[in-house]
């Protein structure tokens, strides 16, 4: 069975986004970082970009931001956007 991890993207306006994933990509402000099941907890300003959502081998959602934060804990991540 492969692990997954749960997304939550919120931004003022309504959800965006959630649903369980292999693994996301964010815009960091150091450059781009990858979250995977079983990751440490982090809390990280994201810029411009786009996150890009890997939901199984070879299906990807891609999500324009232009800025916001994540939050990762406990198999779960939970992003602010504008």
């Amino acid at each position: 069975m492969v692990e997954k991890i749960y997304i939550h993207v919120v931004s003022p306006k309504e959800t965006v986004y959630e649903g369980e994933l292999l693994y996301a990509v964010f815009p960091g402000y150091s450059g781009e970082f990858a979250v995977y099941p079983a990751h440490a907890p982090i809390i990280s300003a994201l810029t411009a970009g786009v996150i890009k959502c890997v939901i199984a081998e070879g299906t990807e959602k891609t999500l324009p931001i232009n800025g916001g934060f994540a939050e990762v804990n406990n198999n779960r991540i939970t992003v602010c956007v504008e």
